[in-house]
């Protein structure tokens, strides 16, 4: 059983940065994509990154250029760098992933995918303030 832990999460100002992370335990496929989602109240979940293992990503238009996911695959760790924050990212992320859609990345349904998928983190805030 994968274990899924996210952290990093916490209070900036407009233009502040924080780097999220999404620590697993029992992680063993060889194939998949891990991503990060949001959910904001009032908002619908919305899938922001994905990672593949050979390294594709993908971005929602409303973070490409600001944010980055990168992956350390010896620790079986992801992470979502975040720049540049704004009012509107203040949000629940959660880290996800998808072992039998490893090649959504590359064919661009990634993100459809993070706002519907299953999860087990519980999550870290992220709060920007103006």
């Amino acid at each position: 059983q994968v274990h899924v832990a996210e952290s990093g999460g916490g209070s900036v100002q407009s233009g502040g940065s924080l780097r999220l992370s999404c620590a697993t335990s029992g992680f063993t496929y060889s194939t998949y994509f891990m991503g990060w989602f949001r959910l904001a109240p009032g908002k619908e979940r919305e899938g922001v990154a994905a990672i593949d293992r050979d390294g594709n990503t993908m971005y929602a238009d409303s973070v490409k250029g600001r944010f980055t996911i990168s992956q350390d695959l010896d620790k079986f760790t992801w992470y979502l760098q975040m720049n540049s924050l704004k009012p509107d990212d203040t949000a629940m992320y959660y880290c996800a992933y998808d072992p039998l859609s490893y090649n959504a990345v590359v064919v661009g349904t990634a993100l459809d995918i993070l706002s519907r998928v299953d999860y087990w983190g519980q999550g870290t805030q992220v709060t920007v303030s103006s």
